[in-house]
Parts: C-alpha cells; structure tokens; sequence
C-alpha cells in the first residue's frame, strides 16, 4: 500500500494506493457517518459496508444533477445529521462527484471520504477535490472544491468492471502520461496484456504514478487558477463529443487528446513521431470510436466550456510526451481546426 498526500492551504487529504477497501472502518468516526453510494456497487460490495445508513442513488451521468443533491440533503436531515456528520462515497466518479458536492454545502460543509471503485475515479476524478454537477446538458457548470479526507483506491475492485468501463478509465491514465509521468506511456506500451488482464501489482503502480503526479499538481494550484488547467488536455473537445454522442467519459476524452494532439502537430509543437505514438496508443487499447458532429455544433458546445475566457479558450497542447503547453486560442480557430479535421 502506498500513501499519497496532498497538502493544500486549507486541508491535508490522504490517497492510499493498494489498500483493501474494507480497511476503510478503521478511517471513520464511531457515529454519524452516511454511505452514499449507487445501485450497481451497492449490488457488488453492500453486504460487506460498515454498519452505517445508506443511501443509494442511480448510477450515471443523470444523478448529477441539483435536485439529486436537494433529495439527499433532505435524507441527510432525516438521518439526524448534523456539523459534526461525516459522508463515504463508495463508488466510481459520479458518486463520488455528488457525494463530495453534497459534503460541501451542507450545513455549510461536513466531513467526507471515498472508497473510489473505478479506474477513471482512481486515477482522476475522486483525487484533487474537485465536485460538480451538470446543468442540463454541459458538464459540471456547477462546482466547488472540497478535499476528502481520504481516498481508498483498492486495485482489486477493478476486477468488477465492465470492459467498456475499465478502459474508459485507460484514457485519463494515457492524459496523466501525457502531460505528466511520461513513464506511464511507456509502461501502457510495453505490458499491454498485464493492463487489459487488470494485473493487480501492475494497476497499483500506474494508479499511484497517476496519483502522484495529479497530487504535485493540486498542492501548487488547487483552484485551477494556473497550472492545474493542464489536466484539462483533450477535455475541451472531449466534453463537447460527450455532449453530443453519449460517449462515456474517457471515450469522449480520448478523442478530444486524438484532435489536441493533431492540433500541436498542425502548429508545428511535435513532430509526426510524437503525434503517431500519441494516437497508436489510443488505437491500441481501443478507446478512439467514430463520431459524427458537425464544426457548427462543436462551436457551439465549446463556447459552454468552463475553460472559456471572453472569446478564447485554455486549450491544452503539447510540445512532446511529458511536456504540456496552456495556450489562450480563439474559439473560431478551434472550430476552424475542427472544420480542418473533419474535411468539412
């Protein structure tokens, strides 16, 4: 097991890589705690969650919404809790998401931990206390910061995943390795059949790689004033093909790092080299899936974006493998790259 700790200015969060998740009783208060979690996960693990209310909610993208976290609010009023009250999420990205979200206001902000059971929470969503929810269709417009305690990511977990949702996951490790730990890239290229048999020694290391370096970046700037944005890599594409095409996360990303990429190549930031290994990789673990928007559309999902400053965008490049580039762009050029892409 590996701990991992964030230091910010308000709050000392702790990421343990490699732990069992049932170790998580000996991290909580003696009262007052909630578990919220979703069906499915409820389905797999419930019998063995510590002996505390739970409340369960629907899984996916339509739980993130504000009159979610107004039910569970009331359901937390009910259960008697109150300042001192704590909340464990137990589930992948969107549990976490509400859970964290829902710490933060009520009562003004209670406690919370996550016993994180998807690789795409793992590796980004549930580290860096970032929690949103949607405003009908654009993602997480509705948001605030609030560190959890604690992070439990136990690798075996991963077992229980379908395909589809263990190599959405794939994607935002790729990002990591992309404009951070350079060494994931390589690890991904050189152990494929470890990866996709969901090795449990060989997930921790990449997990705790991911964290790691998601860490280094939240201590120096954790509300996205700065540096944190190159995490964003792929994403202001990417959450515009989610939009549109139901994509899960890491699916619509991947495509949003194949157009990030091309684009540093169109401006000249890498050579072919970099933009082929890039894209091979995706290609590889099966992430890039066609999609059928046109630049009029993409335009207009981009100008949603939360990264957007007047009418130009934060947008993510690189200028090779480990080395990412924030750049203010115009929203037209982006299109016009889009257009460009596309043979429009």
């Amino acid at each position: 097991m590996e701990r991992i700790i964030i230091k910010t200015p308000d709050s000392i969060s702790a990421i343990m890589v490699g732990a069992r998740w049932e170790a998580v009783t000996r991290l909580l208060p003696e009262s007052g705690v909630v578990i919220i979690t979703d069906k499915n996960v409820f389905n797999l693990y419930g019998k063995s969650f510590p002996d505390f209310p739970v409340i369960k909610i629907e899984p996916g993208e339509e739980s993130k919404k504000l009159r979610v976290i107004e039910t569970l609010a009331a359901k937390l009023l009910k259960l008697g809790i109150d300042r001192s009250g704590f909340i464990l999420a137990v589930g992948g990205g969107v549990v976490c998401d509400v859970a964290g979200f829902l710490a933060s206001v009520y009562l003004r902000g209670i406690r919370c931990g996550y016993v994180s059971t998807t690789l795409l929470s793992q590796v980004d969503a549930s580290t860096g206390g970032k929690n949103g929810v949607n405003l009908d269709r654009i993602k997480n417009v509705i948001g605030n910061f609030k560190q959890p305690e604690f992070v439990i990511c136990d690798t075996t977990m991963l077992r229980t995943l379908s395909d589809e949702e263990y190599l959405s996951g794939m994607a935002e490790l790729i990002k990591t390795g992309i404009i951070g730990d350079a060494s994931i890239i390589e690890i991904l290229e050189k152990n494929y059949a470890k990866v996709i048999l969901r090795d449990r020694k060989l997930l921790s290391e990449l997990v705790a790689r991911s964290v790691k370096f998601k860490a280094s970046v939240v201590a120096k700037d954790e509300k996205e004033s700065g540096l944190r944005r190159i995490l964003n890599f792929g994403h202001t594409f990417g959450h515009a093909i989610e939009l549109h095409e139901a994509f899960k996360h890491g699916y619509a990303v991947a495509s949003g790092m194949e157009l990030a990429t091309l684009f540093s190549y169109n401006k000249g930031l890498i050579d072919r080299k970099v933009c082929n290994r890039v894209i091979n990789l995706m290609k590889k673990y099966n992430l890039l899936n066609s999609y059928n928007i046109s630049s009029d559309t993409i335009g207009e999902l981009i100008l949603h974006d939360k990264k957007k400053s007047g009418d130009n965008i934060h947008f993510v490049f690189i200028e090779g493998i480990g080395t990412p580039e924030i750049r203010k762009v115009p929203a037209g050029e982006l299109i016009g790259f889009y257009k460009k892409f596309k043979k429009e």
